[in-house]
């Protein structure tokens, strides 16, 4: 979708906005838009902040701001379209608004500023429990709840087998639907996150590893004279960023304890990089000897997976001159850096800064070794 070429073509934006359905919203708001940022980063909440023209006549000073139409909790979906595909960048919720008033014509401004669904998940703290279902049956569970407002769930099975317990224990959340998310996927290296789209209205809510694998998107190409596409890019190699987890189980029976061997953590984290970085940390994890042997295990593999990128980069580049819109959570190759830092990487973040003739994108990188394991990436 949005491999389609921006080039130099116009983008467009459309505005959606409505308590839980949206419909477009009138001209006179588009036309009032100053800037949009919307930030979407790997296994976080993703957040947004639009900045509006509060002309003193205007429609939104005079009849929308008093009726409500950018209180909090109103539904907010923001879309680009380049050369008549349409991709969503962000549905969300507004959470606050701040209004800035000045003396000089033009410059009185409203920014609302918002974030992604997933703060259905964060309202209201529950107590529950989940007899009989392993840790992806409990997210299935709780992700069913906001299929109202078109958020579907792929939800994968954990790594390590981990088959419910009843009679040995029953699994209770305290707090809210979203933190008890975030706590189970943390526990199995998982990440859980909210993608808009494809169609406005509709999301995919992703409890599972960090995609690794399948197509590049178009390399970033700096320091190759008019054949670059990103204005910079900065890398570094962060020694201390790697640990080696130590976990130990205790037989119930006997009362010994033993410790687990290090885990292999290619199921969740395939290598980007040929020279994998050493880990010159070690630690050990509290409160594992207590765990059933399979939760011990996940844990352990979920700490040396989420430690395992020392390797990480930022930049930032223009739409109009990359030529495609980049993609967070997904593959891209980078050229021009050296052989040391040449390659594919996970985008971990992107930070989109849209306005009148100009669209922007921030973003980071990362890898867990140095050196690209083929020699050539899409282009």
């Amino acid at each position: 979708m949005s491999d389609q070429p921006v080039g130099s073509g116009p983008i467009h934006i459309t505005l959606e906005t409505g308590p839980r359905l949206t419909r477009p919203v009138p001209p006179e708001v588009v036309e009032a838009l100053l800037s949009a940022q919307i930030t979407a980063t790997a296994g976080e909440r993703s957040g947004f902040q639009l900045a509006f023209d509060l002309t003193k006549q205007g429609a939104l000073s005079r009849l929308l701001l008093p009726e409500g139409f950018f209180d909090p909790k109103t539904r907010v979906i923001l879309s680009v379209s380049v050369k008549g595909t349409a991709w969503v960048l962000l549905d969300g919720l507004i959470v606050r608004q701040e209004v800035g008033t000045s003396n000089q014509p033009g410059h009185s401004t409203l920014t609302v500023t918002g974030e992604d669904l997933t703060l259905l998940m964060d309202l209201e703290e529950r107590t529950d429990r989940y007899p009989n279902l392993r840790p992806s049956g409990r997210v299935a569970r709780i992700l069913s709840k906001y299929a109202d407002y078109g958020i579907e769930a792929r939800v994968f099975q954990e790594q390590i087998e981990q088959p419910p317990r009843e009679q040995l224990r029953v699994d209770y959340q305290s707090g809210t639907d979203l933190g008890y998310v975030n706590e189970l996927a943390r526990a199995n290296g998982y990440t859980f996150y909210l993608e808009p789209g494809p169609r406005p209205g509709h999301s995919t809510a992703v409890w599972g590893p960090e995609p690794r694998v399948g197509q590049r998107q178009h390399a970033l190409n700096v320091n190759m004279d008019v054949n670059s596409t990103v204005d910079q890019l900065t890398f570094a190699y962060d020694g201390t960023a790697r640990e080696e987890p130590q976990a130990r189980v205790q037989d119930p029976a006997t009362r010994n304890s033993r410790l687990l061997p290090q885990p292999d953590i290619r199921p969740l984290r395939p290598p980007l990089g040929r020279r994998a970085t050493p880990a010159l940390k070690r630690r050990t994890l509290s409160g594992t000897a207590k765990k059933e042997s399979a939760q011990a295990q996940a844990e352990l593999l979920a700490r040396a997976a989420l430690s395992a990128d020392a390797i990480s980069g930022s930049g930032s580049l223009d739409v109009n001159r990359h030529g495609y819109i980049l993609r967070p959570r997904e593959l891209v190759g980078v050229r021009g850096t050296g052989v040391t830092y040449d390659g594919d990487y996970f985008v971990k973040s992107v930070t989109h800064t849209i306005r009148p003739g100009s669209y922007q994108q921030n973003f980071t990188l990362s890898r867990e070794g140095l050196i690209a394991r083929s020699g050539t990436v899409r282009p």
